[in-house]
């Protein structure tokens, strides 16, 4: 898939450059709000203080704006990813997938990426979400499963896992169901795992 098109940022001085992290940080809060209706440009300015004409001057439209947003987000999530995968390093199997899965769970609850991609921003950034999970989260996730089939310790087809847990994250992070549960996306996305590797019904206790 190839990555979305958007209009470059022009070079910017040391100065700029720390106004321009001031608009994207400001644009986070309020674009990835959880429960936030669809915010315009102007609500931006208001929460900044400054005139659109000033935030086009770092961002020419507000695709780009949105685009930096989730770079700044899934670099975020990158780093998590990376540091459970480190912690998790030596750990038994079933651990490592753990890890990694509370890791991307609480990450991406935090982005709500699915409904920004579905209706809070630019429709056009699906694709953008799209690829950013596959190449920050999914990628990672397929490693994790082939790792798995090299150890002899899944019983069941790696692929067939896989598209079981992205199907799960992209449905968790945008449902109501943790809300209604009062449980956080990553503890469903464990949950949902956990009953595919190991079932959802438990074994009767013996009668005596």
């Amino acid at each position: 898939m190839g990555t979305m098109e958007t209009k470059t940022v022009p070079s910017v001085s040391a100065g700029d450059g720390q106004r321009a992290d001031v608009i994207v940080e400001a644009a986070s809060r309020l674009f990835l709000a959880p429960g936030c209706a669809r915010v315009s440009m102007d609500d931006l300015a208001r929460e900044l203080g400054m005139s659109k004409k000033t935030i086009y001057r770092y961002f020419p439209d507000k695709r780009s704006l949105l685009a930096a947003v989730l770079d700044r987000r899934f670099a975020a999530v990158e780093r998590t990813l990376v540091a459970a995968a480190q912690d998790a390093q030596g750990q038994p199997y079933g651990v490592r997938v753990q890890r990694f899965l509370i890791a991307a769970g609480s990450e991406l609850e935090g982005i709500g990426a699915a409904q920004l991609a579905t209706g809070r921003g630019d429709p056009m950034l699906r694709p953008y979400v799209e690829q950013r999970m596959e190449a920050v989260v999914y990628r990672r996730l397929d490693e994790l499963l082939g790792d798995g089939r090299r150890l002899g310790v899944l019983s069941g087809p790696p692929e067939l896992l896989g598209e079981i847990i992205r199907g799960a994250l992209e449905q968790l992070v945008a449902s109501r169901l943790p809300r209604e549960l009062g449980w956080t996306a990553a503890d469903l996305l464990r949950a949902t795992v956990d009953t595919v590797l190991y079932g959802a019904i438990r074994p009767a206790l013996p009668r005596y």
